[in-house]
């Protein structure tokens, strides 16, 4: 089972998909908690060069309740993290699948919020 959910936008600035990506994610109901300039941080810490990567940690607050509600310890997996990385050609926006993630907790019905979780990211993802 692939462990993200991915959509290639050749020719794109990374600019512009990062606007795109915020506003779809808004529009489907996630707020962006966190957010790691990748770049600018290995920049920083390493004086090392690279590609613009962007970790966009973002959740639904419904969604969040529900699943910490059926097990607490899951917000250790909490935000869903979505990536924005240029690639030679264009930009590369990555969203994790919660299902891939949540395997590792022995909870059924947790699996079925992260499907839902699965849909709405996959959607965020389609409309950008």
């Amino acid at each position: 089972m692939p462990y993200t959910i991915d959509r290639h936008f050749p020719g794109a600035s990374f600019a512009e998909i990062d606007t795109r990506t915020r506003a779809a994610l808004q529009a489907g109901g996630f707020g962006v908690l966190t957010e790691i300039d990748v770049q600018a941080t290995m920049k920083k810490k390493l004086d090392r060069d690279m590609p613009a990567y962007r970790i966009l940690g973002a959740c639904n607050p419904g969604m969040a309740w529900e699943a910490i509600g059926m097990e607490p310890k899951v917000g250790a997996m909490l935000p869903c993290n979505v990536i924005l990385r240029e690639v030679a050609d264009g930009v590369e926006v990555s969203a994790i699948d919660p299902v891939a993630s949540m395997q590792a907790i022995d909870n059924p019905a947790l699996l079925g919020v992260a499907a839902q979780v699965r849909t709405m990211l996959a959607d965020v993802v389609a409309a950008i």
